[in-house]
């Protein structure tokens, strides 16, 4: 039995064998990895001198590598003084393989190449064709349509889709001078940053689909970011069920109070049974204080900030900036979105969209 090659992801390592019949491949968390270390050992009786409560969760090797006969996997943790490495023989590893090829969830997709296209080469109108994509992307950004809203809108309502009015109104003019919106004490209306989230989760049924469409980019930021929410949730059932299950199952209080409105929605983050498809709700400046049992709390925070550390990293975001006359749409059920901190008088219109 040989190893014929390794894969090294965030927080497991896969080893492929040689072999001719399964497992053909296994996943090893670090963690266990670094438990089942034989450096850990007496030397004489053989037997583990190591509690798992003494070692790091974030533990991540410094330097992992096939041995020179294939016959074993050597990991090198940078923590030892005496410079020495686990080995780890591929026999022992088949033999204790507690995911043996296993088909791993991927990570929200990140090529923003895939979600662009030129207006000037499209072979059909924005509208049709962000209806044709999104269900398989999510969102869609299309260059060089121009700074007509109207006319965009116009796109979009031809092909069966309503504007949907909020307590904005119609368009919202997404700029620090905005004279033209109700209710602009919120922080969309700031040359602030918005981290992910998706739009008013408390709405007992949120937009379905939001445009944003640039008319002025900034001076320096106010770049944008999108997360396929339901890519991340299935990518979190598949590393930490338990996490998964909890913000499947777990109510939260969403709460938008501004000056002149107030609205306030308790339902679970994720939810795949919601009328019309999968649903996320996510909004960390609308969440009210969460409202756990004294015993369940940590676990609670555990389970969503493993998600919010999953939909943060910039590797599983498509990233972008928008020019003048460029617009974004994307599934406000499904993805979420944020911008970066901006200087000058950006100026993006923002409407929302649903089925007619």
């Amino acid at each position: 039995m040989t190893i014929a090659r390794l894969e090294s992801y965030d927080d497991f390592l896969r080893v492929h064998f040689t072999a001719a019949k399964a497992p053909h491949h296994a996943d090893f968390h670090w963690f266990w990895l670094r438990h089942n270390s034989e450096l850990d050992r007496h030397p004489i009786t053989r037997e583990r001198i190591v509690c798992s409560s003494e070692l790091p969760l974030e533990l991540r090797p410094r330097l992992v590598r096939i041995s020179e006969d294939a016959t074993a996997l050597d990991i090198d943790w940078g923590d030892r003084a005496d410079g020495k490495v686990s080995r780890y023989e591929a026999n022992w590893l088949r033999t204790h393989a507690y995911a043996a090829d296993r088909a791993a969830a991927p990570v929200p997709p990140s090529d923003v190449d895939s979600i662009t296209v030129d207006f000037a080469r499209a072979d059909e109108p924005p509208g049709r064709l962000a209806l044709r994509t999104l269900e398989h992307t999510g969102a869609l950004i299309v260059r060089g349509f121009g700074t007509d809203t109207e006319a965009l809108i116009e796109t979009f309502t031809r092909e069966g889709l309503s504007v949907i009015e909020t307590h904005f109104g119609r368009i919202e003019d997404l700029r620090t001078d905005n004279t033209t919106n109700r209710n602009t004490d919120q922080l969309g209306y700031t040359d602030s940053a918005i981290q992910l989230h998706t739009d008013q989760p408390f709405l007992e049924r949120p937009p379905r689909y939001q445009l944003l469409h640039c008319q002025r980019p900034a001076d320096t930021g106010g770049d944008n970011a999108v997360v396929d929410a339901l890519a991340a949730a299935h990518h979190l059932a598949d590393i930490d069920r338990p996490a998964f299950d909890l913000l499947r199952t777990v109510p939260v209080t969403f709460h938008r109070k501004q000056k002149s409105f107030e609205r306030v929605l308790v339902s679970p983050l994720l939810d795949f049974d919601a009328p019309g498809g999968f649903r996320i709700r996510y909004s960390y400046f609308t969440l009210a204080p969460h409202r756990r049992p004294f015993s369940e709390m940590e676990a609670w925070y555990r389970a969503y900030n493993r998600f919010a550390r999953l939909v943060r990293d910039e590797r599983h975001q498509y990233r972008f900036h928008l020019g003048a006359g460029d617009f974004l749409v994307y599934d406000n059920w499904r993805m979420l979105h944020a911008r970066t901190a901006f200087t000058g008088s950006r100026w993006v219109r923002g409407v929302y969209f649903d089925a007619a």
